[in-house]
């Protein structure tokens, strides 16, 4: 479309684990949208989907920008964002190489550590590996979201049986050393670092885990919460530093654990969740971007793929 109005193509679902969650998200962007003076909205529930298929959507709806709302390897791990650049579409969200690496947790935490950025010791466990970290450790999967299969192995036989039960599904995992504390949170939009979030779980709740980020009413969220500012500080320009390094674009989620030694990176996600529970839109909130406006935002981004504009500047339209 021309003129004051872009289109949106919003695309939820996807082939991985967290196509719940996407549905979820994505029905709050088209809604969110749709709330905004100057957003057709066409939205499409997919599984997998081609350059092809995808063009031809595009041409028939007069498509200007899409908005990705997928969460997981296929839709968030570079795999969706090969068919987006092959299609030449305009799309919101980070490209192919960025969302890989991002997907990737050693890749993102070798790429953090080197920058200076303090991340766990972790290592790499194919299932005939011997793991040379000692528990407590987190076994998690390398490359998927939303506390997926991830567990805390406290004992060596725990960590045996872990992997007895995740290596047939998962070949590939990561033994983090476990770290005991807070759990903080940075959203980036733009360029810039959100306000600190502090994620608050249940006491019945051993970490922020699926149950607890989805369904429970219980978990708690605190922007800016009450700890030193230097911290916050710290939290938010490792943020940008990994961001950044890693080549991302538009928004991202980088999660930290908080000890007295100071907070450690766990992660990156290049495509947030935008629930009633998700933290970015949450963050936004607190320098007043309300869930429409940071959609807004976000598809203007994708209008100038090389641009960073500022949280205080006028709003796409």
């Amino acid at each position: 479309m021309t003129g004051l109005q872009t289109a949106v193509l919003v695309l939820m679902g996807g082939p991985d684990a967290e196509r719940e969650v996407s549905l979820m998200s994505g029905r709050g962007v088209a809604d969110a949208l749709r709330a905004r003076d100057g957003f057709p909205v066409v939205a499409r529930t997919i599984d997998t989907v081609t350059a092809g298929e995808l063009r031809a959507v595009v041409d028939a709806e007069g498509i200007d920008v899409v908005f990705p709302v997928l969460h997981g390897p296929w839709g968030e791990g570079g795999a969706l964002q090969e068919v987006l650049e092959e299609s030449g579409v305009a799309y919101v969200g980070s490209r192919p190489r960025a969302a890989r690496l991002a997907m990737d947790k050693l890749a993102t935490k070798t790429l953090a550590a080197a920058e200076g950025v303090p991340t766990p010791p972790a290592r790499q466990l194919m299932p005939e590996d011997v793991c040379d970290l000692r528990p407590p450790l987190v076994l998690k999967p390398v490359d998927d979201g939303s506390s997926i299969d991830i567990r805390v192995c406290r004992t060596v036989e725990e960590l045996a049986a872990v992997r007895a039960e995740l290596h047939p599904k998962r070949g590939r995992l990561l033994a983090e050393r476990y770290i005991a504390g807070r759990e903080l949170t940075v959203g980036i939009v733009g360029d810039e670092a959100l306000p600190v979030v502090e994620v608050v779980p249940a006491d019945a709740v051993e970490f922020y885990d699926y149950e607890a980020k989805y369904e429970r009413e219980d978990t708690r969220y605190i922007v800016n919460p009450d700890v030193p500012e230097e911290i916050a500080r710290q939290c938010r320009q490792h943020a940008l530093t990994v961001f950044r390094r890693l080549g991302c674009r538009h928004l991202a989620r980088v999660d930290f654990m908080l000890d007295a030694a100071g907070p450690w990176l766990l992660e990156i996600n290049t495509m947030p969740g935008f629930t009633e529970h998700s933290l970015v839109p949450m963050a936004a909130r607190e320098v007043g971007l309300d869930l429409p406006a940071l959609c807004a935002r976000l598809v203007g981004l994708a209008r100038q793929p090389d641009a960073v504009a500022s949280l205080t500047s006028p709003s796409a339209s």
